[in-house]
C-alpha cells in the first residue's frame, strides 16, 4: 500500500479519496476517476469491501467513521499529508459523509457543502419541510414528540403505514433495516418504540410497486448552476418494497426533475445528490421519500448515458471547466446489478424468462470488468459460498 500511495503522490492532479466501498456506488466512482487518469485511494472499515479489490484503487481499511471518529479522522489526515496536491472526497453513505464533512483537513477538497448543511440534511423531517417549502408533496406524515401523540398519529392514518427514522443512518446500523412496515395502529406504536431515539416519523405507506420509485441525480455546483442531472425510475430492490436498486433504467420525467431543482434550491445544497419521489397511483402525483446528499446505488447508470456525475464534481473541484449534460435524450438505458439480481430472482422464483429480460441491450453491469475483474470475480465467490 505504502508504495502506491508514494505513486499517487507523483501524479501532476489531486488524488480522489472514495470513502466506503463495500458496495457498487464505491466502486462505479473508483472506476469513473480513474479513467479519466485521477489517482485513487479507497478507504472502508471492512477488509472485504468490494472496491478494496479494484486493481484501479490504492486500498486502505479505515476506523469506522462513527464508531471511531478520532482514529478515522487521524487516518484521513494521514492519507491527505501523504498527496503534495491535496484530494478530492467522495464520500458513497451517510456515516462517511458526515464524519469527512467534520473531520476534513484543509487539504481534502469537499465537492459538497455547504458544511453547516451536511448534518441537518441527513434528517428527512429537515428535508420534508424544505420539500413543502419548495412546493414538493410529500405523504402524510406526523412527527409525534412522545408516545401518546404517536398513539394518536396511529389512529388517523390510512394502513399500512410506515415507521420511518427521520435519523436513519442511525437506526439502520443499529438494526439493520431502513425502516418498519406496520399493517394496525398497535403495530405502529411498537414500532415507534423501536425507533423512539432515531426521530422516528409514522407515515402513510404509498401504494405501488419498485417501478414507481423516480430518481433524479444532479451533481449542482455552488455558484447554484446544476450541471448533470440523471432522471431515472428503479424496475426491481433487493429485496422487494425496501430495498436498494438491483434493476434500474434511464427515463426522463419533467415533473420530478424541475421538483429536484426547486428543493435543491430550497436547500441550498451544492454536490452530487439523489431525490427519490414515489408516484403513488390513486392521484398520479410524486411524493418525496427522502434526498441522499452524496453517491447513491446505481449512480453509473447516468455515466453510461453521458453524464458522469462523479467527473463533474471532480473536475468542478479542481477548478477544471465542466460541461452541462443530462440524460433527457439518453433513452432508456437499463442498469442491473446481475449477481443480486440473479439470487434474488431465485429466492422470489421469477422464473428464468423474468430473471433474463432486463438484460436485453442496451444495459449496464456496475460489477463486471475485463479491465478491473477482482471486484467480480470476488463477488461471484461470495454468491458462490453464500
Amino acid at each position: 500500500m505504502r508504495r502506491r500511495l508514494e505513486e499517487a503522490a507523483r501524479a501532476p492532479r489531486p488524488a480522489a479519496l472514495v470513502l466506503e466501498c463495500a458496495y457498487v456506488n464505491g466502486l462505479s466512482a473508483i472506476r469513473s476517476l480513474a479513467a479519466i487518469g485521477i489517482p485513487v485511494i479507497a478507504l472502508d472499515h471492512r477488509r472485504q469491501a468490494l472496491g478494496l479489490r479494484s486493481r484501479l484503487a490504492v486500498p486502505v481499511v479505515c476506523p469506522h467513521p462513527a464508531e471511531r471518529a478520532e482514529e478515522f479522522a487521524a487516518l484521513v489526515e494521514e492519507v491527505c499529508a501523504a498527496l503534495p496536491h491535496g484530494a478530492v472526497a467522495f464520500p458513497t453513505h451517510d456515516d462517511y459523509l458526515v464524519a469527512v464533512n467534520r473531520c476534513a483537513p484543509v487539504a481534502l477538497r469537499l465537492p459538497f457543502g455547504p458544511r453547516e448543511l451536511i448534518e441537518p440534511i441527513q434528517a428527512k423531517r429537515f428535508q420534508y419541510e424544505a420539500a413543502a417549502r419548495a412546493g414538493v408533496q410529500v405523504p402524510a406524515t406526523f412527527h409525534p414528540a412522545d408516545e401518546s401523540a404517536a398513539v394518536q398519529a396511529a389512529a388517523m392514518l390510512r394502513y399500512p403505514a410506515v415507521m420511518k427514522p427521520s435519523l436513519g443512518a442511525g437506526f439502520k446500523r443499529r438494526h439493520g433495516f431502513p425502516l418498519v412496515v406496520a399493517n394496525t395502529p398497535d403495530e405502529l406504536v411498537a414500532a415507534y418504540r423501536l425507533g423512539a431515539e432515531f426521530a422516528p416519523m409514522l407515515q402513510e405507506r404509498i401504494p405501488g410497486g419498485d417501478d414507481t420509485l423516480w430518481t433524479v441525480g444532479s451533481y449542482a455546483s455552488s455558484d447554484g448552476s446544476v450541471p448533470g442531472i440523471f432522471c431515472g425510475r428503479k424496475l426491481l430492490q433487493a429485496p422487494t418494497g425496501v430495498g436498494t436498486c438491483r434493476v434500474g433504467i434511464a427515463e426522463w420525467d419533467d415533473e420530478a426533475v424541475d421538483g429536484a431543482r426547486r428543493l435543491l434550491h430550497e436547500l441550498g445544497f451544492h454536490g452530487i445528490s439523489q431525490i427519490e419521489y414515489k408516484r403513488d397511483p390513486r392521484d398520479g402525483s410524486l411524493r418525496l421519500m427522502e434526498v441522499n446528499a452524496r453517491l447513491w446505488q446505481w449512480h453509473s447508470l447516468a455515466a453510461a448515458c453521458g453524464v458522469d456525475l462523479v467527473q463533474m464534481a471532480y473536475r468542478d473541484a479542481v477548478g477544471e471547466p465542466v460541461v452541462a449534460r443530462t440524460t433527457r435524450a439518453a433513452g432508456r438505458r437499463r442498469w442491473v446489478a446481475l449477481v443480486r439480481h440473479v439470487r434474488e430472482s431465485r429466492r422470489e422464483h421469477l422464473g428464468l424468462r423474468r430473471t433474463l429480460a432486463p438484460l436485453r441491450p442496451p444495459f449496464t453491469e456496475p460489477v463486471l470488468s475485463l479491465r478491473d475483474p477482482m471486484p467480480a470475480i470476488h463477488q461471484l465467490v461470495g454468491a458462490l459460498r453464500s
